[in-house]
């Protein structure tokens, strides 16, 4: 317990293909996802995890079908009303990273109602990425900086990888060092580029509707027997962790 990953990412995959398995339509599976949305958050506060980033939305997921969004956004906006309760309940505060101004009025007034009535909430922050890619995010961050330099609040001569932090959608967080996909599909797809750069990956074949509480537990073992070594030598970590103890 003492080697728990502060923050954990997770680019829930399969919902449409676990739907199909099942002879179902690909909402079926979108449906199911959010009991295992419920499960991984309960499991993750309850280890004492204090950040969870669960990618919901891309903003590659507009193309979808239009139905798929549709039912996306509809079950976006219902699930937000039922659990900020449980949400409240458990001291776990509601994070929004993503293009806000994309999402329908009806999601975006729930999202930032769920925002308000948790702000206060000290225990597990619960980061749901939803119309979010990482290459919109280092856009939007390189345009507000290009705007502070233009209007003096900026020197280009003191721009260095902190600076870069600061402008990012995650400048409130810890970068992850647990990165989970599920479903099988081995690629980051857009997710937290910049954030991940020494996160530990973990690739698992359950589909994100079947992944429970034990699969995060088997994610988090696997993490914790890897060595992390951050462009060092593995003699000098164990040196390091020698003095330290």
């Amino acid at each position: 317990m003492n080697r728990l990953p502060r923050h954990i990412a997770i680019i829930m995959d399969g919902n449409g293909r676990w739907a199909k398995e099942q002879g179902q339509d690909r909402l079926f599976g979108h449906f199911h996802g959010v009991e295992s949305v419920r499960n991984i958050v309960e499991g993750s506060a309850e280890l004492g995890i204090e950040y969870l980033t669960l990618y919901a939305f891309s903003t590659e997921n507009w193309d979808r079908p239009e139905y798929e969004v549709t039912g996306l956004m509809e079950l976006l906006v219902d699930t937000i009303r039922k659990e900020v309760p449980t949400l409240n309940k458990n001291n776990i505060r509601l994070h929004v990273i993503g293009d806000m101004s994309m999402l329908p009025d009806s999601a975006k007034n729930e999202l930032n109602e769920a925002l308000a009535e948790t702000a206060t909430n000290t225990g597990l922050n619960l980061i749901m990425a939803l119309s979010y890619s990482s290459r919109w995010e280092i856009t939007a961050a390189i345009k507000h900086m290009a705007k502070d330099i233009e209007n003096g609040k900026l020197h280009s001569g003191d721009i260095d990888q902190s600076t870069l932090q600061q402008y990012l959608s995650t400048s409130e967080f810890p970068d992850p060092e647990l990165m989970i996909r599920t479903s099988g599909e081995y690629r980051i797809s857009n997710f937290l580029l910049y954030q991940l750069a020494y996160a530990e990956l973990y690739f698992t074949n359950t589909r994100w509707p079947d992944f429970r509480k034990e699969n995060l537990y088997e994610a988090i073992l696997d993490f914790q027997g890897r060595e992390r070594r951050f462009g060092k030598t593995g003699e000098q970590i164990k040196q390091e962790a020698t003095t330290n103890n």
